[in-house]
C-alpha cells in the first residue's frame, strides 16, 4: 500500500487536512452539535441521542479528540466530553486565512 507522503506538505497544509478529514463524516458533525449544545457530556449520553452503537460513537469521539476539535476528561468509568474552544478558533483562523487566498485570486 502506498504512502500519502504528507511529509511534503505544510504543517499548515497537514493540519487542515485533518481537521477537515475529521469533519468529513455526519456522524461526527451529529457529535458536534450535540456537544454544543450540552456543553458537556459522556459517551453514554450520546448514544441515547444518535441511533449508533456505543463502539461506533467512541471511534467518532476518538477522530474528533484526536484532531483537536474536541477534548475529554476521565471521571471514574466516565469520559466527559466538550468542545475545544481554542482549536476551533485556531481553525477559523486558519480557514479564513485560506479564505483571503481565494479572494486574492483572479482565475476563472
Amino acid at each position: 500500500m502506498g504512502r500519502s507522503k504528507t511529509e511534503i506538505f505544510t504543517v499548515e497544509q497537514n493540519e487542515l487536512a485533518g481537521w477537515a478529514k475529521a469533519l468529513g463524516h455526519p456522524a461526527r458533525i451529529a457529535i458536534l452539535e450535540i456537544l454544543l449544545r450540552r456543553e458537556s457530556c459522556i459517551c453514554g449520553d450520546i448514544v441515547e441521542e444518535l441511533p449508533l452503537s456505543q463502539s461506533t460513537i467512541s471511534q467518532h469521539l476518538k477522530e474528533l479528540k484526536k484532531a483537536g476539535w474536541i477534548k475529554g476528561t476521565i471521571d471514574g468509568p466516565k469520559v466527559c466530553y466538550c468542545i475545544n474552544a481554542d482549536k476551533w478558533s485556531t481553525a477559523f483562523e486558519s480557514l479564513m486565512n485560506f479564505n483571503k487566498k481565494l479572494d486574492a485570486s483572479t482565475c476563472c
